[in-house]
């Protein structure tokens, strides 16, 4: 059963726009409203060259990367073709105006999560 963190209220997220949340270990965590008010959360690391997700531009479901504008979907954290990669992506749970992450996946590093999900 998850532990679910409270992180902050959506409206402390900017409508089209992100929060950057710092972990001890594993980087920043980026947290994205879009313009329906769904709520994502990703590792805030672009899969290309490692540009900060959390300073792109939402649109839709997507963030472009401001540095060499690959578009991630928000969802899976995955570039869309043609561009290939993915960064990691955190479970958002929303409960009375206040967003939720999955406690045991913000502890996680990076390379934990990705063999975790191979296994």
């Amino acid at each position: 059963m998850s532990q679910w963190k409270p992180i902050c209220r959506v409206d402390d997220i900017p409508v089209l726009g992100a929060r950057r949340i710092e972990r001890a270990q594993g980087g920043p965590v980026a947290i994205f409203r879009n313009a329906e008010d769904k709520v994502f959360a990703l590792l805030d690391r672009c899969p290309h060259k490692g540009g900060p997700l959390s300073q792109g531009i939402v649109f839709g479901t997507r963030v472009a990367c401001p540095l060499h504008n690959w578009t991630i979907a928000l969802d899976s954290g995955c570039a869309n073709e043609p561009d290939e990669g993915c960064t990691q992506s955190f479970a958002v749970k929303l409960v009375d105006g206040r967003v939720l992450l999955d406690a045991a996946a913000l502890a996680e590093t990076p390379c934990a999560a990705r063999v975790a999900q191979h296994a």
